[in-house]
């Protein structure tokens, strides 16, 4: 539970004079930033010379900040290495996929791997932690920056001799690995660890295993490197590590939050796109349990670059976007950038402050949104979110899967966020979960577009089923084993004897007019899809039309206490958006889902308990107003009125915040997670 709610920015006051730096300090004040984040783009302003290390100005700075009353997240600098570490050193640098070595300049232009680079980001990161560790003003640390969003997989003599070491180490034997890819395909057979390439350009495509396999070790490869910055951290300062990620960076960032102490991602989402702004909101809370997460950035206007932009938030989207992440599980809500660069390749971003000191198009929304924090802290401080009882499985693991294999230009991420947003758009609060996430108290679980699930997710989910658990399955899910091939056995493996199907036929849909139809309501069905044959449970979804007219696309089977549903492809169009709802209502209604708001599309409710409370904060996303039913009498914390069951209006970007008093038996509910709001 949060002991306070941030408002931040991202400072970079090595670029500026003592003039400006003074007017920031008390401009800040006025905005209502109460934590800014430094350092980490500053190596050369630390380290202009190798060896020449001098942090007196950070220490200043953040003393300074502190006395204003504003604390500071420290990173440490390690994206930007400084020209000393890269001139006539190009086995330093980041090599990409057609072999281009990348030159100094912008940023994640060096190898992480790379054996000298880790060693003088190790000395930087102590030296720094040595100097602002202990200082009372440094409330937290951010590891180098976005880890992977540049770059991808690196190429580079260093990576290479890597992977034949991470290949031994996960194969044991070449042998091994030659069984498990198959190898005798195309002549690709190995005779040894260090003969097996890297997936650089090639005349056709590589071997879907070594694609894949080359993806999960670069992830682990970044996550090692994190993990030794964060040690290095806690032998000299105790505040809690984070780094700021999101879902288009090529990072496992399951695997990179483990070792970190909370979570924190970026987004510059537009209006049009709020959805993916809240996936984010319910992905990232989900990543390090029980901890509030941190929007570590976001424009207080819009995003660019010095090739292109994005448009300016309307006035009053800043807010909501604010009051949302609050109150779904957000501790900061910080902006990049505070002052307009002057110079680089990000001048015309939004900030803050323009480069000149006078306020930007976002000043007076950046404002709005300090009003609101004022508002809400001690609600939100006092209350916590409230699970969900509804789930939705996110995997990169699956993300680097469809990366090797995306069928038709198929990208997870345009898969997953719009499968989301149904769920959302259908009232129902959704918590987005890693693979590995705990599933006690959930009651609906979806799984779509996972390639390969593992045998210990699988275990998992099994056990949810068992004890009365709805498991929807698919499309696209359970097709291929960890190694990126196809199983032998049956087409979706051990997932087919569990659901009771046998797996007749596995193709793609897409233009053969094949239509499937659940409840009555029929729709185009699109991907590479799956059709069953019930072994055991019984077919709820037909398909008409096409190659395969008569046969299953979705069935269901009994499995314990709870259900499993199969859904072999995904219907397309809006009948499909009718039928994808009609799919998730009956299976909500049948597990007992209950954390269900009657809200019109582009209004959500995140409820929140503490006290003996149900807190719902309202919020209007979209800017069109809504509607917004009310179960229940209530008070508005806002205001103290007292509400009557009914339905209220909510305007374009309003929020509103309804408290309620638990019943009895809510109270104990909540102790156990259980809470009627619908």
């Amino acid at each position: 539970m949060a002991k306070k709610l941030y408002h931040g920015a991202a400072y970079y006051p090595e670029l500026w004079n003592e003039e400006t730096i003074e007017e920031d300090l008390n401009l800040m004040i006025e905005a209502g930033i109460n934590v800014v984040r430094i350092g980490e783009f500053a190596w050369s302003s630390m380290e202009k010379e190798e060896g020449n290390i001098d942090l007196s100005f950070f220490v200043n700075i953040i003393e300074r900040l502190y006395n204003h009353g504003i604390e500071t997240v420290m990173c440490t600098p390690t994206p930007t290495p400084p020209i000393w570490l890269t001139h006539n050193h190009p086995e330093r640098l980041h090599v990409d996929a057609k072999g281009n070595v990348m030159s100094h300049g912008s940023r994640q232009h060096i190898c992480t791997n790379n054996a000298y680079f880790r060693k003088r980001a190790a000395i930087i990161t102590g030296e720094i932690a040595k100097a602002v560790g202990h200082l009372p003003g440094v409330i937290g640390w951010q590891l180098d920056n976005e880890f992977k969003c540049h770059v991808s997989e690196c190429m580079c003599e260093t990576c290479k001799t890597l992977w034949h070491k991470w290949l031994e180490g996960r194969y044991g034997t070449i042998d091994t690995l030659n069984k498990s890819w198959g190898t005798h395909i195309w002549s690709q057979y190995y005779h040894s660890f260090d003969q097996v390439p890297q997936p650089i350009s090639t005349p056709f495509l590589h071997n879907s295993s070594l694609s894949t396999m080359y993806q999960l070790f670069s992830y682990e490869k970044i996550a090692e490197f994190s993990d030794e910055q964060a040690a290095i951290v806690r032998q000299y300062s105790k505040a809690p590590i984070t780094h700021n990620s999101t879902t288009f960076f090529h990072v496992d960032n399951e695997r990179l939050y483990k070792h970190l102490d909370f979570a924190s991602f970026d987004t510059y989402a537009e209006r049009s796109n709020f959805a993916s702004y809240l996936f984010n909101c319910d992905l990232w809370r989900n990543f390090k349990s029980g901890q509030d997460y941190w929007i570590m950035e976001t424009s207080p206007s819009h995003s660019a670059s010095l090739e292109s932009y994005a448009a300016p938030h309307p006035n009053g989207y800043l807010k909501a976007e604010a009051v949302a992440s609050y109150a779904l599980g957000g501790e900061a809500f910080c902006y990049w950038l505070w002052r307009q660069q002057r110079t680089g390749c990000e001048q015309p971003h939004g900030s803050v402050i323009s480069a000149w000191g006078k306020p930007t198009v976002g000043f007076e929304n950046v404002k709005e949104v300090e009003a609101a924090r004022k508002e809400l802290e001690s609600i939100i401080t006092s209350t916590r979110p409230l699970q969900a009882e509804v789930a939705i499985t996110y995997s990169d693991r699956a993300r680097a899967f469809m990366k090797t294999e995306p069928h038709k230009d198929l990208d997870y991420r345009s898969l997953i966020i719009p499968f989301y947003e149904r769920v959302l758009s259908a009232g129902y609060h959704r918590d987005l979960l890693p693979e590995g996430a705990n599933l006690k108290g959930y009651k609906l679980l979806f799984t779509p577009f996972v390639h390969y699930v593992s045998n210990d997710y699988l275990q998992q989910a099994t056990k949810f089923v068992e004890e009365g658990g709805i498991w929807i399955v698919g499309p696209l899910t359970g097709g291929r084993t960890e190694h990126h091939t196809i199983h032998t056995d049956a087409a979706l493996g051990k997932l087919e004897q569990l659901a009771g199907v046998e797996t007749l036929y596995t193709y793609p849909m897409d233009g053969t007019e094949t239509y499937g139809e659940f409840n009555g309501v029929k729709a185009p069905l699109s991907l590479w899809s799956s059709v069953f044959q019930p072994t055991a449970g019984r077919a709820v979804g037909t398909i008409w039309g096409g190659n395969s007219d008569g046969e299953a696309f979705m069935t269901e089977h009994r499995y314990g206490k709870g259900k499993i549903v199969m859904l072999g492809s995904l219907p397309s169009g809006e009948s499909g958006d009718l039928l994808l709802k009609n799919l998730i209502d009956h299976y909500a209604k049948e597990a007992n889902v209950q954390l269900k708001t009657d809200v019109s599309r582009g209004t959500i409710v995140a409820p929140r308990i503490g006290n003996g409370e149900t807190i719902w904060v309202i919020v209007n996303m979209d800017g069109a107003g809504g509607t917004v039913s009310i179960p229940d009498s209530g008070i508005d914390s806002v205001t103290g009125q007292q509400l009557e069951e009914g339905q209220y209006e909510i305007g374009p970007f309003e929020h509103k915040v309804i408290t309620f008093r638990m019943k009895d038996e809510q109270t104990t509910g909540a102790a156990q997670g259980e809470v009627t709001i619908s």
